[in-house]
């Protein structure tokens, strides 16, 4: 099984072509592929399937504990650029089919820069989802640990759980975000974001991702965080969000449509071995 290895900001994943049989990977295989000690080590898979008859490409996106995402901005961003170099693409917009709905990918400057239009964000509960009775979802209070948190929540085909804070650290999200994801209010479980407002062009932030854990960086997340920054009138239409792993540049519009721009490098192409297909059961 050959796979192609990228990452965007930090956030790293594989990209492997779908079997002519066009099923994805069995769970117990893609965490070993994801693992950093026993595999080749990735903050997730993506698998290329066969284009769909209007002509966009189909991507399924997987978490290195073996479930599947419906979106993923760093992901998508990584899946435009593998595409381009294999010359499936060239500087022309081309959409993308996720599980999360469907995007509009451009590649730019010689492939080291890509924009997707991500698509609509939503604060209503039952989209989201988040228990309760149907409302959008802001400035709501948690208790987590013993401490009382301000939240609101967001999907942009993925769920997203945003904390506003005077000051963001590594530490309290990796403390706090297991908790939260988990909490039984996200019937599907939550990504989370801890944001700090800078000020009304750019934020700070820390990311706990569903099914992955910590990570450096976050397109979906950053494109949740702005949203809901936008509705609560802390920042404006565009944003530079800043995480540990580097920058992206959010526009959201004023009907929260939003597009992400930011970075992709290569890093190697390789092949799996049989040996470790083989033994994984």
């Amino acid at each position: 099984m050959r796979f192609a290895k990228y990452h965007a900001l930090g956030n790293d994943y594989l990209v492997i072509e779908a079997p002519e049989s066009g099923a994805a990977p069995p769970a117990v295989l893609i965490r070993r592929i994801c693992d950093r000690r026993f595999g080749v080590g990735s903050d997730g898979l993506l698998v290329r399937g066969s284009e769909t008859p209007d002509g966009c490409f189909a991507l399924r996106i997987f978490n290195p504990d073996g479930t599947e995402a419906e979106k993923s901005g760093n992901g998508l961003r990584i899946f435009a650029r593998y595409l381009w170099d294999q010359g499936a693409v060239h500087g022309e917009p081309f959409c993308v089919d996720t599980v999360g709905g469907r995007v509009t990918c451009r590649v730019k400057d010689d492939g080291s820069q890509v924009t997707v239009d991500m698509g609509r964000v939503s604060f209503e509960s039952d989209r989201i989802p988040v228990a309760g009775p149907p409302r959008d979802v802001l400035n709501e209070t948690m208790e987590v640990h013993g401490q009382s948190l301000v939240f609101s929540a967001a999907t942009i085909g993925n769920p997203h759980c945003v904390l506003l804070r005077e000051a963001v650290s590594a530490a309290e999200a990796k403390a706090l975000g297991p908790a939260i994801e988990n909490d039984p209010r996200f019937p599907n479980r939550t990504n989370v974001q801890f944001v700090q407002v800078l000020d009304r062009r750019s934020i700070k932030m820390e990311i706990w991702e569903r099914g992955a854990g910590y990570t450096l960086a976050s397109g979906s997340s950053s494109c949740a965080a702005a949203a809901v920054l936008r509705r609560l009138d802390l920042v404006g239409p565009s944003v530079t969000v800043h995480m540990p792993g580097g920058s992206l540049e959010i526009e959201v519009s004023d009907a929260f449509d939003v597009r992400m721009t930011g970075p992709v490098a290569k890093i190697i192409d390789g092949r799996l071995s049989d040996e470790m297909i083989e033994t994984v059961g």
